[in-house]
């Protein structure tokens, strides 16, 4: 592309040197140099970069970069434990035939002339994560989780117009960088975010020390339920009553499969529910294949707030009709611009399209079948655990997730897991640096995609390593 050989990439659009060549033309630009001009010499590259030639065959490229990939270890191939914000959950397949339909996959963020149903899928998409939530509103997809976390502790900072968020130390250790770095301001909008202590004795939220660092500084008071350790947090309500009480605004995050056996944060009395969509029909896809989402009730303080795209029902010019919109378009930043009290850009529309065909299937019914048989997974994985010798297993309430302790076995977490993945097994996910008061741990996850017979290949596993 440098000019000095005409190669036509069939992979690159616009490779072809005389359309290049028209395109520098238009912009009145005499090569491709100057458009990179601006760019100071200290920061430009003088050496030559150690890539390979490029291959112009697709059939090649293809094997060529299948190949690469044999190298990666995936859950077809080995038992997963592995959790913490992307699950291996079963996929059904309607949700990639509707998912990779050209109209759904291709359709951009935004306006009347990319919708084939898109609006009308969103709408579904927010109305069900109301309904499994709590709540009557919702967002379009964030980026993820964290960024869903981010963006509702900006929303409650502007509606309570104080600069403080408090964050449940048993987040997700991700979850909590993003969101602190996200709140970072170099002018007044700045927020202050602070950990409250999690009771590790318990499992719980520390309340005592949450009454002492609340205030009328605190907008947002942020937990997890269950958290990033798997506990489900019994004292919810009352962490409610706590932050209420000091006028400020209470966000749960919620895994939200976890919705059809555990209360929904609407029920009681949260103001915020954030969460990731990645289990509702969305590939891992090494590490990715997220999608976050923000609900809240559907009051104008609430709603003048979000940031981003809202769909909701129109009624037609003709009687008995109607259509699919979005709401309020002039609060979010593609109507203000750069005066919007946010920005979130193209995010993971089409992820929450695949969500409102997972949760349209599965129905309240599936919902509580699914959370029923991950909760009773679990308690069987914990049971054949807890018999290894030298193995502790932290007792609580569990979904989905639990900690297991291996200071007795005098091996580390990653020693026990490079052992695991030589049997094809992915072990659990080692906290023993963000959670030292936990030991030498690790965090397993248990979805029903593992059988009685993956637990208890675990277990032989455990029982020989440690």
């Amino acid at each position: 592309m440098n000019g000095k050989k005409n190669i036509v990439y069939p992979y690159i659009p616009n490779s072809v040197p005389e359309v290049r060549q028209a395109m520098l033309e238009v912009l009145g630009f005499k090569s491709e140099e100057d458009i990179y001009k601006e760019i100071p010499e200290r920061l430009r590259f003088k050496g030559k970069m150690d890539i390979p030639e490029p291959i112009l065959s697709e059939a090649r490229l293809e094997r060529h970069v299948t190949n690469i990939l044999r190298k990666n270890k995936n859950c077809k191939s080995n038992i997963s434990f592995l959790g913490g914000g992307c699950w291996n959950h079963y996929i059904p397949a309607v949700c990639n035939t509707i998912g990779s339909r050209d109209e759904i996959l291709t359709s951009y963020v935004g306006e009347a002339f990319t919708d084939h149903g898109k609006f009308q899928m969103l709408f579904e998409s927010e109305s069900m994560l109301g309904d499994l939530t709590g709540f009557e509103a919702s967002t379009t997809p964030t980026y993820d989780w964290a960024m869903a976390i981010a963006i509702a502790s900006r929303m409650a900072s502007r509606t309570v117009g104080r600069k403080q968020v408090l964050v449940s130390q048993a987040t997700s250790p991700q979850r909590k960088l993003i969101n602190a770095n996200y709140c970072k301001a170099v002018d007044e909008n700045n927020i202050e975010v602070v950990e409250v202590k999690f009771d590790f004795k318990n499992m719980c939220l520390d309340l005592d020390d949450l009454r002492s660092k609340i205030s009328e500084k605190t907008s947002l008071v942020y937990f997890e339920n269950p958290n990033y350790l798997g506990f489900i947090e019994t004292q919810a309500p009352e962490i409610v009553k706590i932050a209420h009480e000091k006028g400020a605004l209470v966000c749960v995050g919620v895994d939200p499969i976890s919705l059809g056996v555990l209360e929904a944060p609407g029920a009681y009395d949260a103001d915020y529910a954030v969460g990731e969509l990645q289990p509702l029909g969305i590939p891992m896809q090494a590490g990715g294949g997220l999608g976050g989402f923000i609900c809240t009730r559907d009051e104008e303080k609430f709603i003048a707030e979000y940031p981003s795209l809202l769909f909701g029902v129109l009624p037609s010019v003709k009687e008995g009709q109607y259509g699919f919109g979005q709401v309020a378009f002039e609060r979010t930043s593609y109507a203000s611009r750069e005066k919007g009290k946010d920005f979130i850009g193209t995010c993971a529309a089409l992820h929450g399209m695949i969500a409102a065909v997972y949760m349209a299937l599965m129905g309240p019914g599936g919902f509580k079948e699914l959370g029923e048989t991950i909760m009773q997974r679990v308690a069987y994985g914990k049971k054949q655990l807890s018999k290894i010798k030298g193995i502790k297993i932290f007792e609580g309430y569990n979904f989905k997730e639990f900690v297991v302790n291996f200071d007795e076995t005098g091996k580390t977490v990653a020693q026990i897991n490079k052992e695991l993945l030589s049997k094809n097994i992915f072990g659990g996910i080692d906290v023993s640096k963000d959670f030292p008061e936990l030991g030498n741990s690790a965090v397993y996850a248990i979805t029903e995609m593992l059988t009685k017979e993956d637990i208890d290949e675990l277990a032989a596993a455990l029982k020989e390593i440690c």
